[in-house]
Order: structure tokens, then C-alpha cells, then sequence
């Protein structure tokens, strides 16, 4: 017994498209939609490895305001002051040390001794209270850094802190990030010069920096500390 066709769908009648149901413009929006999602989370996975690594959280280049003024281009290039005469622990404990009022005042009790710029260490020395600085170069509390060791080993004050006898006020010019940190540890043979270099801005190692910084590596017994304990402890 043949069945009578349904009216609905008669032999030659096209079937009811989706077109019919949502609008064209629907395909569109769904691929946005799509993109937008996946955008999203690549966005949400790369944000926060940009930010930070980002000057504006590790502090590079950023200018820092100090309670005094000091020019390190005035005290080093045109007074020739060594960074060891101020930052005398640098060479055998973990902080580079800040220079006591006194040993400003041994030098400014007769140079600049009315200057208003100079009245908080005039202040401090006769009050006997310090001067809280701001820190420029910093490092997480769960990060151990020892100067003496890295400036016993041959890396040199310009490797981490730039041409600070270049700048009318210290800034960061390093990341001091992990990554900066390790790829230092990896290789320190690039990095290293002469212990009577350390302090030295100007020096250059010229073509041979690989060969020199292999001799010293060896001589100071320089290894490549790239496991965790080494900096988390």
C-alpha cells in the first residue's frame, strides 16, 4: 500500500534550512566568538609573562627618588672616589654597605658645608641618625645574593649595575629577573675580568673576552650553579 507523500515535504520541495531559523549574519559572529575565546586565553596565559618581565615591574630604567641628591658623575669621574670607599662591605659580605654620614661629612665639613642641598647629611651626622636611601637594585626576600661571592669570582660592578659613573641618579639597568640570572650562571665565562678590574668602568676585555674569562674561571674556580638551592635557600 503506497503512502500518500506528507505536504510538507513534497518530491522537489526543498527542506527548511537553518538560513531560515537564524539570520546570516550568525556563521559570522560565531567564528568571532570563537576567536574571541581562544585570543582570550592565549591572552590570559601571556599577560601576566610580559608583565612580569615588564620595566614597570622589575623597576628597570625607572628613575628612583633619593632624600639627597648625589651625583655619581661628579664623585667618581671628577673626584675620582672608587665604589669600594663607599660600598666597602661589597668585597666580603652579602650587601654592598652604604658609606656612614661621616664619610660624607669628612669631605663636605669643608666643601658645599652651607649648601641647602647637603642640610640632611649635616642633619644626620650631628643627630646621629642615618639616612634612609631608597633601594634601586633589588631582589625578592626569597632570593639569596651574596656580593662578596660574585665580586670575589670576577664579575665586575658594571656587569649587573651599568655605568653608574654615567648617571647624574643611579637606575636599575638590568632586569634581575631568573632568566637574567641564569643565563649569567650558564655562561659567567663572558662576564668575568681581572680582580683588579672589578671596579674598573672602562675596562674592555677586546677580542679575546671568551679566552680571557675561560683563564679567570679557571684560576677562581668558577662553577656553574644552576640548581635551585644555589639562589633559593
Amino acid at each position: 500500500m503506497e503512502l500518500a507523500p506528507s505536504p510538507h515535504f513534497e518530491r522537489g520541495q526543498p527542506h527548511e534550512s537553518m538560513a531560515s531559523v537564524f539570520p546570516r549574519w550568525s556563521n559570522t559572529a560565531f567564528r568571532l566568538a570563537i576567536a574571541a575565546v581562544i585570543l582570550g586565553g592565549a591572552a590570559a596565559v601571556a599577560a601576566p609573562m610580559i608583565y612580569v618581565r615588564s620595566d614597570w615591574n622589575t623597576g628597570r630604567h625607572l628613575p628612583v627618588q633619593q632624600p639627597v641628591q648625589f651625583d655619581h658623575r661628579h664623585h667618581v669621574q671628577d673626584d675620582a672616589i672608587e665604589c669600594r670607599f663607599c660600598h666597602y662591605t661589597v668585597g666580603r659580605a652579602a650587601t654592598a654597605g652604604m658609606p656612614a654620614t661621616a664619610d660624607c661629612m669628612g669631605c663636605h665639613s669643608q666643601i658645599w658645608n652651607q649648601s641647602p642641598k647637603l642640610e640632611l647629611v649635616r642633619n644626620s651626622y650631628f643627630s646621629d641618625t642615618p639616612i634612609v636611601w631608597n633601594r634601586v637594585n633589588d631582589v625578592p626576600d626569597f632570593v639569596y645574593f651574596n656580593h662578596a661571592i660574585h665580586v670575589n669570582k670576577g664579575v665586575g660592578c658594571v656587569t649587573c649595575h651599568g655605568r653608574v659613573d654615567q648617571m647624574p641618579e643611579v637606575r636599575q639597568v638590568t632586569p634581575m629577573t631568573m632568566g637574567w640570572c641564569l643565563e649569567c650562571h650558564r655562561a659567567p665565562e663572558r662576564h668575568l675580568r681581572p680582580l683588579s678590574a672589578i671596579t674598573d668602568m672602562d675596562w674592555d676585555p677586546g677580542p679575546d673576552a671568551e679566552r680571557i674569562g675561560r683563564q679567570i674561571a679557571q684560576q677562581l674556580g668558577v662553577r656553574h650553579l644552576v640548581h635551585c638551592s644555589a639562589c633559593h635557600r
